[in-house]
């Protein structure tokens, strides 16, 4: 078998991982819990959540087929699909036929969040493996990834051998998420911030990304930080306009965030003293949610926006764990919104592995509900929490949620088909957010020379629309040359 990858050397070491809260001490499988070493940070101010429908696959859901020996240190992407969801997922394997002997990304991808994930009749697809001669030349592992402007980005732990702090995080980019190219010239975009020398060699990786206000965030590991907790591990923070995080960097410290100018920065500040996390933005909750593993399972911890304090109390998803959760999040790294009740429950699911034969492997899906939310009690976290939603407006028409953006649709039968859903009740705090056109029953429709579909709103301007929206709207439809497509005021995309 090829060499295991020191990307989960804890697999192999009897070394404490997580965070002790009331939930108890979090340790290495077999091995007694730790000393607490200095005190547990707590808010002052938490709010205890309920919770409801704690729900398991009861069995594995995604693996490598009968040649890969590990699978773990998954990243799970939910969207909508027609009247269902559609999830992907990629995690860390290795298929010895596929490139360099290390580890591999695999992709899967399922309607079931509870049921097997497949691609064409195969348990899983290589997606992603080393460089020769790279950074990244024998181990690409724990992805992490988003799609935005259209465009998908994978995160992930790259080394070229098994040597002492040789991890860093590497950055690629893809259009359908199976046919990647790496970024940043194929460097890597992290590193060991070498502050101090442990035992502990991992170095830097287990990337966990996340886009919102327009700034990407990354959550990530580093053993040679000097933030690094008690138990040798630490969860840092940066960010940065571009998905290579070169542009505006800061870095997140004791004061907040803090403009770093490169990556590079020192790294005293640690969220959550753990291994292998993974985080998602709940507008819902207006909180980051961490998830990392402790004694048993896995523990979700909130800090709010500007990570002066923990909103509420952690969450624990029990059950058998090995390995890393990989929390179901949208695109951007946001929490998904339930369909049922968007504005009242927030639903928490992933993908983690489960035993350890002979590494971390067996995926297997873990949930909960977290009911009775004030998710829409104020205008910016209903426009957050409804997107892609529609609501009855006050005129008796129907308030589009897209792209952050609000727009009035005269007919109910056109908003449908825009949205995932139209609620039957208004939402007060949506009103409150400023309508930036309406869709007329009948308004004309564009196409462009490569067949794209725009309708006119009554201000003249144009918002992407699909087929099925101009035929429900009896929109007559009129082609354009591409200078006039180009020439007219583009609003936002209700697709």
């Amino acid at each position: 078998m090829v060499e295991r990858s020191r990307l989960s050397w804890w697999a192999r070491r009897a070394v404490p991982i997580g965070v002790v809260f009331a939930l108890g001490a979090a340790c290495a499988p077999g091995t007694p819990p730790p000393r607490l070493e200095r005190p547990v940070e707590r808010s002052l101010t938490t709010t205890t959540l309920r919770t409801a429908n704690e729900r398991s696959s009861g069995s594995v859901v995604a693996s490598g087929g009968n040649p890969a020996p590990y699978n773990y240190g998954p990243t799970v992407l939910a969207e909508p699909d027609g009247e269902g969801m559609r999830y992907r997922a990629w995690w860390c394997s290795q298929l010895p036929a596929i490139g360099p002997p290390g580890d591999d990304v695999l992709f899967a991808e399922s309607g079931d969040l509870q049921g097997d994930f497949g691609f064409s009749g195969a348990p899983a697809v290589p997606v992603f493996t080393g460089e020769p001669g790279a950074f990244d030349g024998k181990h690409t592992c724990d992805p992490s990834v988003l799609r935005t402007g259209g465009r998908f980005h994978l995160y992930y732990t790259g080394a070229a051998g098994e040597h002492a702090h040789g991890n860093a995080i590497g950055v690629a980019t893809s259009g359908d998420g199976r046919s990647w190219r790496r970024a940043a010239a194929g460097g890597p975009i992290v590193r060991p911030s070498g502050e101090v020398r442990r035992d502990n060699d991992y170095g830097a990786g287990q990337p966990s990304a996340l886009f919102l206000d327009g700034w990407f965030y990354l959550l990530f590991t580093d053993t040679t930080a000097s933030g690094a907790g008690w138990n040798g591990a630490g969860q840092f923070v940066l960010r940065a306009r571009d998905a290579e995080f070169s542009d505006r960097v800061q870095a997140l410290t004791d004061s907040g965030f803090e403009p770093a100018g490169t990556t590079d920065a020192p790294r005293r500040r640690s969220v959550v003293d753990a291994f292998s996390a993974d985080w998602m933005w709940s507008d819902a909750l207006a909180a980051f949610a961490i998830a990392h593993q402790t004694e048993r399972g896995t523990t979700i911890t909130f800090w709010d926006r500007d990570f002066t304090g923990h909103p509420y109390e952690p969450l624990l998803l029990p059950g058998p764990w090995r390995e890393g959760p990989g929390l179901v999040r949208a695109d951007d790294g946001r929490a998904p919104t339930s369909t049922a009740d968007p504005c009242g429950t927030v639903p928490v699911d992933l993908l983690r592995a489960t035993e350890p034969a002979p590494a971390p492997t067996a995926l297997r899906s873990f949930g909960l509900d977290v009911p009775g939310v004030a998710g829409c009690a104020d205008p910016e976290r209903a426009r957050g929490v409804l997107e892609a939603f529609g609501v009855p407006s006050p005129q008796r028409t129907v308030d589009v949620v897209r792209g952050g953006r609000k727009v009035r649709v005269e007919r109910r039968s056109v908003a449908e088909t825009m949205v995932r859903r139209v609620l039957d009740e208004r939402v007060p705090a949506l009103e409150e957010v400023p309508t930036e056109g309406t869709i007329r029953a009948g308004a004309p429709v564009l196409r462009s020379p490569s067949g794209e579909l725009a309708i006119v709103d009554d201000h003249g301007r144009t918002w992407t629309i699909g087929p099925d929206t101009a035929e429900a709207n009896d929109s007559p439809i009129s082609d354009t040359d591409q200078r006039t497509w180009d020439a007219r005021p583009q609003v936002g995309d209700l697709r």
